[in-house]
């Protein structure tokens, strides 16, 4: 399994997982089976807020999940549609994350507790 991680800078498996999908200036992938670890740029970070392209940004690399701070509805819709499962990061790094996703204790997010909006930081206005 392949699970994606937003980040703001790519410090491996201690990279702090990112607050907002679509704004990243990169993602971090986990290989699950493997263990290794692929950085990739996101070719859409510069979008107008609602416009967010979730393949372009991942390069259209296969990802099996998302584990991020936050995302828009329109990106998680399109995820879902393509059979991405996007969880809610409840620790800071991708190893704390990783091991929460392991147990399955990560939330699965959902349209009702998606961002409203984007920040001038480029986070969330949750």
């Amino acid at each position: 399994m392949k699970i994606c991680f937003p980040v703001q800078k790519d410090e491996g498996i201690e990279s702090p997982v990112y607050n907002h999908f679509g704004s990243a200036p990169m993602f971090v992938v986990v290989d699950t089976d493997t263990k290794d670890l692929a950085t990739i740029s996101n070719r859409d970070q510069h979008h107008s807020h609602g416009a967010c392209n979730p393949m372009k940004a991942l390069d259209n690399q296969k990802v099996d999940a998302i584990v991020v701070g936050g995302i828009g509805a329109g990106a998680l819709t399109r995820l879902n549609q393509m059979g991405i499962r996007v969880h809610r990061s409840q620790a800071e790094t991708i190893r704390e994350n990783m091991a929460m996703f392991a147990s399955q204790s990560l939330p699965e997010l959902t349209v009702q507790v998606c961002c409203g909006g984007h920040s001038h930081d480029g986070g969330c206005a949750h």
